[in-house]
C-alpha cells in the first residue's frame, strides 16, 4: 500500500511517500480501505515537528473509508460499511481521563496518510448517510471539536449568543452547528472577503479584528449590552482577553487552540467577577460523535471542503494550510 510519512526530526521537506505491507485485521479489528482524510493543526503540528514523533510515523488522525476486512469477533460493521475514524479512539463516553486521551491517530499511532488501515472496530462510527467520504473525512477532529464546545459543555439553546473566531475548520462548524440550534453569531476575521463569506454562511455579524483591536467590546454592543453566551475560542493568549470582554456574566468560553501562543497574561480579576467558565477542549468521545452524526443528518449540515489533494500532494497541502489561504476544510484524497 502507499503510504505518507515523517521522517524525524520533521518539516514539510521530510513528507515521504512510501509503499508499505498491506495490514490484516486481527482480533476484534477491522481492515478499512481509507478514501480520504482533512488536515488539521494538530497534523501540522505532528509533520512540522511541534509535536516530536517516531520515525516513519503515518500522520492524520482524520480518515473515512470502507471496511473491506473484518477480524475475529467483530459485529457491529459488515464488510462494504461506510466508517468514519475518532479522534480520541479510547474515548467511548463520558468524561475525558488519561487513559482516554492517548491512541491518537497520525501521532500516538500510525494515523490515515495510508491506503489501508487496521484499527480496532471501537475507533470508529459510522460515517453519515448521503456524505461523501471526502464530506465525511471532514468531521473527526474540528466538527467533533466545535460540538462538544458548543452542545456538550456550552449547552447552546436557542437565542443564545455565540462568538466565533476566525474561518478555520472548527470555527465554520461552530457557526453551522450554532445557526442550526437557534443561536446568532458574531464571527471574527481580518479578510473583508472571509467576513463576507461568513455572512453567506449565515453569520449575523461580522468583525475584522485588525480594523476593531477591541472586539470584545464590540461584540457585547452587538448583542444590546448583554454579551455573548459562549465564545469559540482558538486564539489562546493573544485573544482571550478580548473573549473575556465579550462575554456575559455567567458565559462560557471554549479554550480549543492556542494559536496566539502558549501563554500570557489573562484577566483574572474580570473572569471571576463575570463569573465566567473558562474550559479546555479537546476533541470528543465516540458517544458525541455519534449524536453529532445524528445531528448533522436531522439538519442537513454539509462541510465546507476549500481544497483538495492527492496523498503525494500533501506536503502542496499543508503548504497551503501554512498560507491560511483556505476557506473551509483542506481535504486529502486517498
Amino acid at each position: 500500500m502507499k503510504v505518507a510519512a515523517i521522517q524525524k526530526p520533521g518539516g514539510l521537506d521530510k513528507i515521504l511517500i512510501q509503499e508499505r505491507p498491506d495490514p490484516v485485521a486481527g482480533p476484534g479489528e477491522i481492515l478499512v480501505r481509507v478514501k480520504a482524510s482533512s488536515l488539521n493543526f494538530h497534523d501540522l503540528a505532528v509533520a512540522t515537528g511541534m509535536i516530536p514523533n517516531v520515525d516513519g510515523r503515518i500522520p492524520m488522525s482524520d480518515g473515512a473509508g470502507e471496511v473491506v476486512a473484518l477480524g475475529a469477533g467483530v459485529t457491529q460493521f459488515q464488510v462494504g460499511d461506510t466508517v468514519l475514524s475518532l479522534f480520541f479512539p479510547n474515548w467511548q463516553n463520558g468524561d475525558p481521563d488519561l487513559k482516554n486521551l492517548i491512541g491518537v491517530p497520525g501521532d500516538h499511532i500510525d494515523g490515515f496518510a495510508a491506503e489501508l488501515v487496521a484499527m480496532p472496530a471501537s475507533a470508529f462510527t459510522r460515517a453519515p448517510a448521503n456524505y461523501s467520504m471526502e464530506e465525511a473525512a471532514a468531521l473527526p477532529c474540528a466538527a467533533l471539536t466545535a460540538w462538544r464546545a458548543l452542545m456538550v459543555e456550552a449547552r447552546i439553546k436557542p437565542g443564545d449568543w455565540v462568538l466565533t473566531q476566525g474561518t478555520g475548520g472548527v470555527s465554520i462548524f461552530a457557526l453551522q452547528f450554532a445557526k442550526a440550534a437557534g443561536a446568532r453569531v458574531i464571527a471574527t476575521s481580518s479578510s473583508p472577503a472571509k467576513l463576507a463569506k461568513l455572512k453567506e454562511l449565515g453569520a449575523d455579524h461580522v468583525i475584522n479584528y485588525k480594523e476593531t483591536p477591541k472586539w470584545g467590546a464590540m461584540a457585547k454592543q452587538l448583542t444590546g449590552g448583554r454579551g455573548v453566551d459562549e465564545v469559540v475560542e482558538i486564539g489562546g493568549a493573544g485573544t482571550l482577553g478580548q473573549s473575556i470582554a465579550a462575554c456575559k456574566v455567567s458565559g462560557h468560553i471554549s479554550l480549543i487552540g492556542v494559536l496566539t501562543g502558549v501563554s500570557g497574561e489573562v484577566p483574572t480579576a474580570q473572569l471571576f467577577s463575570a463569573n465566567i467558565t473558562l474550559k479546555g477542549i479537546t476533541v470528543g468521545s465516540r458517544q458525541a460523535q455519534e449524536d453529532m452524526i445524528s445531528a448533522i443528518e436531522t439538519h442537513n449540515i454539509k462541510p465546507l471542503i476549500s481544497d483538495r489533494f492527492p496523498l503525494d500532494q500533501l506536503k502542496a497541502a499543508f503548504e497551503l494550510q501554512v498560507a491560511q489561504k483556505h476557506f473551509g476544510k483542506i481535504v486529502i484524497n486517498i
